[in-house]
């Protein structure tokens, strides 16, 4: 899986279909650990294709944070057709992941 980083050029189309985003900083333990297993995550085949992962640095693009309220990081929102259906604060395992990205794409 490749996770993509996001800017606010970029960030409109990649979250156009199912999208999970991570918003993390590089100071930031934690979005660490969540990177590197968004970095090892690894899709069914009923999903590989169909899910987006990226990264917004809220460092770099605050407007993005701002824009979608977030105020602890790693926040991951995962989105459906440009909007965010769900929202994971902290650590999440990559079983979680798959199972929110299955239910969403449904």
């Amino acid at each position: 899986m490749t996770v993509e980083h996001l800017d606010a050029t970029t960030f409109e189309d990649a979250i156009a279909g199912l999208a999970l985003v991570d918003f993390w900083a590089t100071w930031c333990g934690p979005c660490k650990m969540q990177g590197a297993i968004l970095d090892k995550l690894e899709l069914p085949a009923d999903l590989a294709g169909k899910v987006r992962v990226g990264k917004v640095d809220i460092d770099r693009e605050q407007p993005l944070a701002v824009r979608f309220q977030v105020q602890t990081i790693p926040t991951l929102i995962l989105f459906k057709g440009g909007q965010p259906v769900e929202r994971l604060v902290g650590v999440t395992r990559a079983d979680v992941l798959v199972e929110k990205l299955r239910q969403a794409a449904l």
